[in-house]
């Protein structure tokens, strides 16, 4: 009996400390500041200039997909950044990484990147004109601040199909490049669909099962996901956001064989040997309008998207 009871005392101790593995509970949760750095108008009009006007932006329309990487350029320059771009070929065609650089040359960096082509037809509001707003609206904070330390802010290109998971890729062409330059990368954070929220009951799916008895069933949140091995970099990436505002934050910790784990640039990073996660709505977990012309400006929350900038600045502002 003795024995029976020991043994579901050690099954008990070791699902509870898989949960903790997998969630990162905080036993003290910050206090939200809810400070709004971040107008979530400019949020709106990133996206519907991107979504609509530069429609569509898949590999087959390279002219909409320049007109783009052009806007973008143009909206690093206010933030006073160094600005750079990334040419390679791929199929025998031209494509650009548009790079704006902040801070000091430091022996740490740190990359936040979205990438700015959508997939096929789609006028990809969500994914991932949403991450590039994110993305453009967080260089003009950095651009006001005197940033002790090198922050690369990259938007990619060549992100959905034909060419994900393929070394066409522009985060993989990014990685590489900073592996061979032998740089320090502290992180890099994906900012990958941050635009879709909903309260409705049964909004929110998962990969398996189970993960429904640890997390909402609301998509109503903001997820921090990275694979099994990083838990103590998304458990200080979640902590940060928390204390930034009231949007609800969870983080999660999977192998990278489930399902969305590595379902965007950050991939490309952990090819190479670097701590790399992403921030994301969960994508098709949540959003149904995912790689669809459903995927249209007026159905993103820009208020909690705003959110989502704040923390991630937030987070960057801990690094100090």
């Amino acid at each position: 009996m003795k024995k029976m009871l020991f043994g579901l005392l050690i099954v008990l101790f070791l699902i509870v400390a898989l949960c903790f593995w997998i969630t990162q509970p905080l036993i003290f949760t910050p206090q939200a500041a809810n400070v709004g750095r971040i107008d979530p108008e400019k949020l709106r009009r990133h996206v519907e200039k991107i979504s609509n006007e530069f429609y569509p932006r898949s590999e087959r329309h390279l002219g909409n997909l320049n007109e783009t990487a052009d806007y973008i350029k143009a909206e690093f320059e206010k933030s006073g950044a160094q600005v750079s771009e990334q040419k390679f070929r791929v199929e025998g065609r031209e494509f650009r990484n548009v790079i704006a650089l902040f801070g000091p040359q430091s022996p740490e960096r740190v990359v936040i990147g979205a990438h700015y082509d959508g997939c096929g037809d789609t006028y990809g509001a969500d994914d991932n004109a949403s991450g590039v707003a994110g993305l453009l609206e967080l260089a003009q904070l950095l651009g006001r601040e005197t940033v002790p330390f090198q922050v690369e802010l990259v938007a990619y290109t060549l992100e959905e199909p034909p060419f994900f998971a393929t070394t066409g890729m522009g985060s993989h062409v990014h990685a590489k490049s900073l592996k061979e330059q032998g740089i320090n990368l502290r992180l890099m954070i994906s900012l990958e669909m941050i635009g879709y929220f909903s309260d409705e009951p049964g909004s929110q799916e998962f990969p398996v099962s189970p993960l429904k008895l640890l997390y909402p069933t609301k998509g109503n949140f903001i997820s921090v996901v990275g694979h099994a091995a990083n838990i103590f970099t998304t458990r200080k990436v979640k902590s940060a956001m928390q204390s930034a505002s009231d949007l609800p934050v969870y983080s999660t910790n999977v192998p990278r064989m489930i399902p969305g784990v590595d379902f965007s640039d950050h991939r490309n990073y952990w090819i190479f040997g670097y701590d790399a996660i992403m921030i994301t709505d969960t994508a098709f977990y949540r959003n149904r309008n995912y790689h669809t012309t459903g995927d249209t400006a007026e159905k993103l929350d820009y208020g909690k998207m705003a959110k989502v900038v704040d923390g991630v600045y937030k987070f960057v502002k801990t690094l100090n």
